[in-house]
């Protein structure tokens, strides 16, 4: 099995520093400190904002053939990283090793997906000559990279969704400052490292694991022209109150939920929502959270469920039979474990699991929640959801709505009507049909309404928001 290193460094315009060791990862699963990281401070982070902004004209200026070079080189080295990383990413996250491999596989989809794009990212001709004013004018567009952009990635998925941010920005020729997760930098840093050996204009990237003062700058800082934020919906609120001027996308929370029909396959049902529910220990902001089962088939649903999450073998996510592992930490599996309780005081009924061990959590399932406890308005980001009963499909499309947030749907019905009834009524970012929410493929939009964030990831949508419109009209001169 693969090992860490000693110590990693922080990228300060595509270099590789050394500066300090003053960042402990831990294994999230013993807890013990597994390696030491660089951590910038605000004078860095300033030297790699400005070294962005001077990198900003000769990486806009890269041919496509050779930008795309570059997302293919890395395409190249994670596959030949592929087991370092998914270790790296079991160790720092806690995430079962199994789970751990889907995100490197991810990672390299999502910068395959990038090269392709890279190429065919265009503009439109324009027919201007709509009344006689316009006689003899014609036009066209282009997109252009908006500029040095700030990247905040989170915790959770700390390969792939630094990916969807890091590619898309190479493919359009946006330079750019990332801020990795301070439990969660090595993934982040082992992409980093990969870039470094490529032909990047000095300066086109850095990334800096920081304490919270200094990431200040990746916010506030004007000469950045966009802010990519994935994380809580309160901290990204608050930097969207204070970021200025400049375009933000923010990728948040959910509470998502998925709808089962008297119709659905039930042990197919099953196997995906315990999946959604439970994969990397409930710690994704699609996770399933709400179970919405029909009158008819609750009780036979509900025992299947209970069933299959009693199973789950919990544990060291090193062990590949190990399918939940910790949480990111012990405060928030004791935080859950409130809700639990809190939910149990209220009347609900605790099916399976709810116990807790140190940053371990049982897969956990509840129904009969008062809908204004916690673990059904707020995001549980663990391995908890909740059952609820619903008579009408109408019933249940207005319990999924009930809910500040907007992410992604699942539901499981053959019925083609109430599938196109829930595309048009559901008030969230995607709706996913015969499968639950989690499920996401890394070409296509993803994001949310609501509390759940501004614009869309999938790299072309990541693209079009990291550039311009720059629009062409040209007059024929009338000849006499």
């Amino acid at each position: 099995m693969p090992q860490l290193r000693e110590k990693y460094p922080y990228i300060l315009a595509n270099e590789l520093v050394y500066a300090n060791t003053d960042l402990a990862v831990t294994d999230k699963y013993s807890g013990e400190v597994a390696t030491k990281v660089a951590l910038a401070d605000a004078v860095v982070i300033d030297q790699a904002i400005q070294a962005a902004v001077d990198a900003s004209e000769a990486l806009a200026s890269m041919a496509t053939y050779e930008r795309q070079a570059v997302l293919e080189h890395c395409v190249i080295r994670f596959r030949e990283l592929f087991d370092e990383l998914a270790y790296a990413l079991c160790v720092e996250a806690g995430k079962p090793i199994n789970d751990a491999r889907g995100e490197v596989t991810r990672l390299i989809d999502t910068f395959k997906i990038a090269a392709e794009e890279s190429t065919r990212f265009n503009g439109e001709l324009q027919t201007l000559d709509i009344s006689a004013r316009a006689r003899g004018y014609s036009g066209m567009w282009k997109r252009v990279p908006i500029g040095p952009c700030s990247f905040v990635s989170p915790f959770n998925f700390p390969l792939n969704l630094a990916a969807h941010k890091i590619a898309p920005a190479i493919a359009v020729g946006c330079s750019f400052v990332m801020k990795p997760a301070s439990r969660t930098p090595l993934g982040a840093i082992m992409i980093g490292e990969v870039l470094a050996e490529t032909d990047l204009p000095k300066g086109a990237f850095s990334i800096l694991p920081c304490s919270r003062d200094g990431a200040d700058l990746f916010t506030v800082d004007e000469r950045l022209k966009l802010l990519s934020f994935t994380g809580s919906p309160g901290v990204g609120w608050d930097l969207k109150a204070r970021c200025g001027k400049k375009k933000i996308v923010l990728e948040l929370g959910g509470n998502a939920a998925v709808i089962v029909d008297a119709d659905a396959d039930l042990d197919d049902a099953v196997t995906r929502i315990t999946f959604g529910a439970f994969y990397q220990s409930g710690q994704s902001c699609i996770g399933v959270q709400r179970i919405i089962i029909h009158e008819d088939i609750y009780d036979a649903l509900k025992a299947k469920l209970v069933a299959k999450a009693s199973s789950l073998i919990s544990g060291d996510p090193k062990d590949e039979k190990t399918f939940i592992g910790p949480m990111i930490a012990e405060k928030e599996a004791q935080r859950l474990e409130g809700w639990v309780n809190e939910a149990q005081a209220s009347g609900g009924v605790i099916l399976c699991g709810g116990k807790r061990k140190g940053a371990m959590l049982e897969a956990t399932l509840i129904e009969n929640a008062p809908s204004t406890a916690k673990i059904c308005t707020e995001e549980a980001f663990g391995p908890v959801a909740v059952l609820q009963k619903f008579s009408t499909w109408d019933e249940a499309l207005d319990m999924v709505n009930d809910s500040k947030f907007g992410l992604q749907a699942g539901i499981f019905t053959r019925d083609f009507y109430k599938i196109q009834k829930a595309w048009d009524k559901l008030d969230v970012g995607g709706v996913v049909v015969g499968d639950v929410p989690s499920y996401r493929v890394d070409n296509m939009p993803y994001g949310g309404v609501k509390d759940s964030g501004l614009g869309r990831e999938g790299v072309r949508f990541a693209m079009e928001d990291m550039s311009e419109i720059r629009n062409l009209v040209i007059r024929t001169i009338p000849t006499a």
